[in-house]
């Protein structure tokens, strides 16, 4: 490709589709559909988008809107980090200023702007982002890995007992939805209907504005209530920074907080044990001491980031990216997913990206995840405890079985059955400790004199002991913990 390249929106006058079309310009079958019957598969799509055009692709959204995605690592980088070309305000995107983009759009919601940070530049970017970043700055992490703990305890004390659950909508849906309204302080608003309103939204179904509306009444709530009394939390911290935000941009910036970190991390934590049960080497190298639980998830964030693409970026001038030409104007699709996969960066997919954190998942520049630590901490300490609790944890279908439900911002695995011999519940406040297995004995060998008894197998090692620097169970006979050790593992669980 090179800078000669035909614009998206231009309306060079080339055979082809007539002029007014999306395609216009690009010649005819040039554009594929990221919806519809095209997009069944976005993975393979992507790659055919590749071999056809390079790093930068044209492409067609809802009602043939066109776009740009960005396919390559490097030209995904190169987009973020250069606000000087392009920008996250839509309200300058050619589509929408002509029309073609109506109210209704089904991506309206990504696309429309809005008065937060990630949409803003400049002086009032960087007003806003300080606000943000400085209450981000306040978490304790300390603490913050105690509330995920014992949420986690909780959550698998549901389930413990049946030796059967679902660990998307049992667990991974909930956990970061209960970790976050800890962060944001109010912990009382966590609940199922919460947890379902958040999913409802974020979906876009016939009830997503109800959904949408019963969280923004929460976070009506919660600021009025710490705009009178802060306490310390996130949203006291937001409310007290100099940048002195609104109380209209306050729950924006909740809102903007809770749904992204809620949907990211849900979808990292599901993709995460999928690929601890589903994968033997991944599974052996955590048993076996040769990867811990953060590398796991950044492997994970390399191979299935929670978002696949990102609403958007728009460029500001003319400009040129991946040797297309890029009018000012167009739209562009920061895309985690394809550009996590390039070739130029991972020849090899089956190659592990062990200690490195190079990848698309949390995007960079000026409008880079501030939360991503979050997000980590709660899928290395909730994936953590439960295996170590369930240790014995096998997937309850056959891997083929499972099921995808796919749009172009996000893959969300439906469902994760899983099955494991029942567990006693334990203390939510006190570490996981991994319970033994009990031993499976089978009848009388058949052909063998006086029916002697099989062997039981021995019981599966925890994945992760009670230790958190220690990444190898301890033999089986093992004598107890000394009481000086274990007050000083309570004394971490704690936060002490």
């Amino acid at each position: 490709m090179t800078s000669e390249s035909p614009s998206l929106t231009g309306t060079d006058p080339t055979s082809g589709p007539p002029p007014g079309c999306p395609a216009h310009g690009l010649g005819p079958g040039a554009v594929h559909r990221l919806y519809g019957p095209d997009a069944e598969d976005l993975d393979a799509l992507y790659d055919r988008l590749r071999e056809q055009h390079g790093t930068v692709a044209p492409v067609l959204l809802h009602d043939d809107v066109p776009m740009w995605v960005v396919l390559g690592h490097a030209e995904n980088l190169q987009l973020v980090r250069s606000p000087s070309q392009y920008t996250r305000d839509s309200r300058i995107w050619t589509p929408l200023r002509e029309g073609m983009v109506k109210p209704d759009h089904p991506l309206m919601p990504h696309i429309a702007w809005q008065p937060i940070c990630s949409h803003a530049e400049g002086n009032e970017h960087q007003r806003l982002r300080a606000a943000v970043t400085a209450a981000m700055a306040t978490i304790d992490h300390r603490s913050v890995r105690r509330h995920i703990g014992r949420h986690t305890q909780g959550l698998v004390n549901g389930f413990c007992e049946r030796g059967r659950a679902e660990l998307v909508s049992q667990f991974a849906e909930h956990l970061p939805m209960a970790v976050m309204c800890e962060i944001l302080g109010m912990p009382e608003e966590y609940n199922d209907r919460m947890v379902q309103a958040a999913r409802d939204a974020l979906k876009g179904t016939e009830t997503a504005i109800q959904s949408h509306t019963y969280v923004m009444d929460a976070l009506s709530r919660l600021t009025t209530r710490r705009r009178a009394r802060p306490e310390d939390d996130f949203t006291s911290h937001l409310i007290g920074h100099p940048a002195g935000l609104t109380d209209d941009e306050v729950r924006e910036h909740l809102r903007l907080v809770l749904f992204a970190s809620y949907e990211a991390t849900a979808n990292l934590l599901a993709n995460a044990l999928r690929m601890v049960l589903t994968e033997p080497g991944f599974r052996a190298q955590l048993n076996g001491g040769q990867m811990t639980v953060p590398e796991a998830i950044e492997q994970s964030l390399w191979d299935e980031p929670p978002f696949s693409t990102v609403f958007g970026y728009f460029a500001k001038q003319d400009t040129e990216l991946g040797g297309r030409r890029i009018r000012k104007g167009d739209g562009l699709l920061f895309a985690p997913a394809p550009g996590n996969v390039d070739p130029r960066v991972r020849p090899d997919l089956s190659a592990s990206m062990q200690g490195n954190r190079s990848h698309l998942a949390f995007g960079g520049g000026p409008h880079e995840c501030p939360g991503q630590d979050i997000g980590r901490a709660i899928a290395d300490v909730g994936v953590d405890a439960l295996l170590t609790r369930l240790s014995d944890i096998q997937l309850d279908c056959a891997e083929e079985d499972l099921r995808w439900r796919s749009s172009i911002a996000s893959r969300h695995l439906v469902a994760l059955p899983v099955r494991f011999e029942p567990k006693p519940e334990q203390d939510v406040d006190l570490p996981p400790r991994a319970m033994p297995v009990p031993a499976q004995r089978s009848g009388p060998k058949e052909g063998t004199p006086g029916g002697d008894p099989v062997p039981a197998a021995a019981p599966r090692q925890a994945a992760f002991p009670e230790a958190p620097a220690a990444r190898t169970a301890a033999p089986a006979q093992a004598p107890a913990p000394s009481r000086g050790l274990w007050r000083r593992l309570l004394r971490w669980w704690r936060g002490d």
